[in-house]
């Protein structure tokens, strides 16, 4: 059986895909996470990954993902802070993951919202290829393996609320803060194909399954097409 270690997991929308793509699925995450539905250890992910790569016990997983804090290189993060005049203040975990990743000699997914994040985009998902009520770009780079990367499908239409003092409807909802016509969380769930949360925060923060549904889906092709 395939064993995904699902690294800065949150409430479990990227484990989730994993487990639907046939995984077995372990998570870890700085935060207490009571609603995540895989085995669960709750510390520092990356003091996590470099002792079970220290003990070898890292070698019971087929595939590594981690979708670190983005803070420092989201677009939306970046654009808020700028206009309140904050920044400067997050710290890059992207670097020093990518470090500890390549230690362990295992295949691994980095994740990372659009913005400046220093990943390579080897894959760039959204929710209007899987049919989904969000948008949610996200991006992938992939260590030591390799897939074609999917089309990106035309998006079909606004996404419903206000941008720049305008209120536009749209067949998408936006999943993350609130007011300004922003989803709810009901609207969060369904839109995201997440059920086993009803967190707002954990939902604004969560990816949809359907994408590491798709990676993990392959990652599985692509390595068996190695064997053979």
């Amino acid at each position: 059986m395939r064993r995904v270690l699902d690294l800065f997991s949150c409430a479990g929308g990227a484990g989730w895909g994993y487990h639907l793509a046939e995984f077995e699925v372990d998570g870890c995450d700085i935060a207490d996470r009571p609603n995540y539905p895989f085995t669960y250890h709750r510390g520092d992910a990356l003091e996590y990954l470099d002792r079970l790569t220290t003990t070898g016990d890292i070698d019971r997983y087929t595939l590594v993902h981690a979708s670190p804090p983005c803070q420092a290189g989201c677009a939306l993060t970046i654009g808020t802070n700028t206009s309140q005049g904050w920044g400067g203040t997050h710290q890059d975990l992207v670097t020093e993951t990518r470090r500890l990743l390549d230690a362990t000699g295992l295949p691994y997914v980095i994740e990372q919202p659009n913005g400046r994040a220093p990943i390579r985009k080897d894959i760039s998902l959204c929710g209007e290829m899987f049919g989904l009520g969000v948008i949610r770009h996200r991006n992938f780079e992939l260590g030591r393996w390799s897939t074609p990367t999917p089309a990106h499908r035309r998006h079909r239409g606004y996404v419903r609320g206000y941008r720049h003092g305008i209120y536009r409807e749209g067949p998408y909802v936006a999943a993350y803060g609130e007011g300004g016509g922003k989803a709810t969380v009901a609207e969060m769930q369904t839109a995201m194909g997440i059920t086993w949360t009803d967190v707002h925060e954990e939902l604004t923060e969560a990816i949809p399954p359907a994408y590491t549904r798709w990676i993990g889906t392959a990652f599985s092709t692509a390595r068996q097409e190695v064997l053979v």
